[in-house]
């Protein structure tokens, strides 16, 4: 696993680590300051070298091979740990420990911390609801290739402040939005975010300039049609809620956009009516009978 920034990224079975360093970064070019890499394998040459292409104030991974260290070395300002056991962070992801929170007021909230149950495609479940006394099911499943990225993106939802919805495509985030008061507001916030970012990172490839920084009139009006006929990235993506949607217009925006599979908690009064919405497109849903709730 690769994490880029504050925007988890996964990694590909079989991907080379500068594959899955290429991977994550696509995932957020804009957030460097504050920025983290860790890596669950050792830093090769290839990678190093990548690494230092882009800004990063922390590397950390279990080992470093010859020649890695000299290259860190001329970025100022790096960080860089040697974390020998980090393979056994793995062993605590289920583990349920003891929370404290200070207030203001000199107060202490005490809570246990969340933890997802749903792990692997067998623990979610399909979408079915019933509303006076019709009984309404998703049409389709996802398909193996979304099981992975509605898994990928259940686990980083796990990491996101609530009120939340992402959109995940490849073991990458392509958007993330997150903090507000309504399901709508949060699912067009990631979406804007996933048309900047695409916006910016055409504009770096191309130009070797941020889209905010570029004056090429026609450079940008070019850069704004290629981001309006790929939807921002979003085509294809699956979209990930910490709780259910209220009402079918919170997931409609993502259809609109071309997601094809939803995962969210369920338990709705009106889970028909997002059941109905995803079956006139196609799209697949399922459950995880699990908010994801962090504040």
């Amino acid at each position: 696993v690769i994490i880029k920034h504050n925007n988890p990224c996964g990694v590909a079975k079989g991907a080379t680590l500068a594959e899955a360093y290429q991977r994550a970064n696509m995932a957020d070019r804009l957030a460097a300051f504050g920025g983290a890499i860790e890596l669950n394998r050792e830093v090769d040459l290839e990678t190093a070298k990548l690494v230092c292409e882009n800004y990063a104030e922390v590397v950390a991974a279990p080992e470093f091979a010859p020649g890695v260290m000299d290259l860190f070395a001329k970025k100022k300002n790096l960080r860089v740990m040697r974390i020998g056991n980090i393979a056994r962070l793995e062993k605590y992801a289920n583990d349920v420990v003891v929370d404290f929170k200070s207030l203001m007021d000199g107060g202490i909230v005490v809570q246990t911390s969340f933890v997802p149950r749903a792990r692997r495609k067998e623990d979610l479940q399909p979408a079915v609801a019933t509303w006076k006394d019709k009984t309404y099911r998703v049409s389709r499943q996802p398909t193996e290739k979304e099981y992975d990225d509605l898994i990928f993106g259940w686990l980083v939802e796990a990491g996101v402040t609530s009120n939340s919805v992402l959109y995940v495509k490849d073991g990458v985030t392509v958007g993330i939005g997150t903090g507000e008061q309504d399901r709508v507001g949060v699912a067009e916030i990631a979406r804007d975010k996933a048309y900047r970012k695409l916006a910016d990172r055409i504009a770096w490839e191309h130009h070797k300039t941020p889209y905010n920084n570029l004056t090429d009139k026609k450079a940008r009006t070019e850069i704004d049609k290629e981001v309006a006929s790929r939807k921002g990235g979003l085509v294809g993506c699956c979209m990930v809620s910490d709780a259910f949607f209220p009402f079918r217009d919170g997931v409609e925006v993502g259809i609109r956009e071309g997601i094809t599979a939803v995962i969210q908690p369920g338990g709705s009064d009106r889970d028909f009516e997002s059941i109905e919405a995803c079956n006139e497109a196609n799209v697949a849903m399922v459950y995880t009978g699990q908010r994801s709730f962090r504040h």
